[in-house]
């Protein structure tokens, strides 16, 4: 009953789920604490080397925190780091980068009209970035740009500009904006596992041991924990946009991913501000409407090639496996014939203006391409068509299902 298809998107659909618990534990963590620490106030009456007090009500308990500079005399045995939200989260999200955009890069990760790339050369591109990324932006904090928390905010912004526009050259737009929050993700977490954690183990040993610890900990510390800070909002739009073709399957498709960086600092900004002085800038709000008008305008400039084109371009390896079955014409025409007036370029049905999730079925390529995707929505199961769009007959259903059993024999 169960063939690979259908146990490799449970796959993704359980690792995608313990991505986003895991992400918003750690986001929910984050913005706590930078809450939390804005929000503590000074009291005259505080014990000896603390710095600041706030206290809180949840659960029918009460909360009372109080921040130290200096370790106090007595402390608890034992200390809750707050470390594996960031690690789960991106190893999650690296987890279900390789299923989805390595595993199904022929589809998901490179575009034949845009470059020519076998899937390895795709893959060494996608975890190489990654990679060289941190690298660079881990050196650009050491160096003495650290010194200048604005200057270097300004030039890793202009770094993600690069990125995004590279990215944009190459891969596909889902793709493209995906790789962009997953470099930032790699960034933040790297942060966290590379400098935060041994950074504050030093401090917190020193503590200890009744040791002044050296303030470099603590500002090194400081200036990563605000570039997450400032850098969590975009990579959760990143990470939606997947689902949005307003967003990825545009022309400029790389400066709506950079304008969406702009909009994370206006809206961290606007409450950082509040929980620091009680009252946020309301300027920010309006530069962010500002940005999200500009990124609305700049989605309906599409990037699909003409039908013409589409036509024209010599399939890849992967959709000529697909398209040579003996079966793949009667598959094709069950597919045009029901599910092209809304998945083409230039939809028919009314009130419809782009094609959903952004996948095209018009071109016999446009249908081999997303051949495991119409097994699963329109062969295995009965989610597309929607049935109040229209009634698939199952007579179509089994001829797409013979069609990729026929494949799959062919290739075993």
């Amino acid at each position: 009953m169960y063939d690979m298809a259908i146990i490799w998107d449970w796959i993704a659909f359980s690792v995608r789920w313990l991505h986003v618990i895991t992400a918003m534990a750690w986001i929910g963590a984050s913005f706590y604490f930078i809450a939390l620490d804005l929000m503590l106030k000074p009291n005259k009456a505080l014990p000896e080397g603390a710095y600041g007090e706030e206290w809180e009500v949840h659960g029918g308990g009460f909360y009372h925190t109080v921040k130290y500079l200096v370790a106090p005399a007595e402390m608890p045995e034992h200390l809750t780091w707050h470390k594996w939200q960031s690690y789960m989260t991106w190893i999650s999200g690296a987890a279900l980068l390789m299923i989805v955009y390595w595993v199904g890069g022929e589809l998901f990760l490179i575009d034949p009209s845009k470059a020519d790339l076998a899937l390895w050369q795709g893959i060494l591109i996608s975890g190489g970035s990654l990679t060289i990324g941190w690298l660079a932006y881990d050196q650009l904090c050491k160096s003495k740009l650290g010194e200048s928390p604005t200057v270097l905010m300004l030039i890793l912004f202009a770094i993600l500009v690069v990125m995004s526009w590279g990215y944009n050259q190459i891969f596909t737009g889902r793709a493209a904006l995906l790789h962009l929050g997953a470099f930032t993700a790699t960034i933040m977490t790297g942060n966290v596992f590379f400098q935060i954690m041994p950074n504050q183990r030093i401090v917190v040993a020193d503590l200890k041991a009744g040791r002044t610890p050296d303030a470099k900990y603590g500002k090194i510390a400081k200036l990563r924990s605000t570039h997450n800070n400032y850098l969590t909002l975009p990579v959760v739009f990143l990470m939606l946009s997947n689902h949005y073709p307003l967003a990825f399957g545009t022309e400029y498709a790389w400066l709506i991913a950079s304008l969406i960086f702009l909009t994370g600092v206006t809206i961290r900004h606007y409450f950082n501000t509040m929980h620091r002085n009680g009252k946020g800038p309301n300027w920010t709000w309006l530069a962010t409407a500002v940005l999200m008008i500009a990124i609305a305008y700049l989605s309906t400039f599409s990037a699909t090639e003409s039908y013409e084109e589409a036509e024209a371009r010599v399939m890849t390896p992967y959709e000529e496996k697909f398209a040579s079955s003996e079966k793949f014409e009667d598959a094709y025409y069950a597919v045009v014939g029901n599910c092209s007036m809304c998945h083409a370029r230039e939809p028919s049905w009314e009130g419809m203006h782009w094609a959903p999730k952004g996948v095209i079925l018009e071109t016999e390529a446009d249908v081999a391409r997303h051949a495991e995707q119409i097994y699963l929505q329109a062969g295995r199961t009965h989610a597309m068509p929607p049935p109040n769009a229209i009634e698939m007959d199952n007579e179509a259903r089994a001829m797409i299902v013979a069609w990729i059993k026929d494949v799959r024999q062919n290739d075993g």
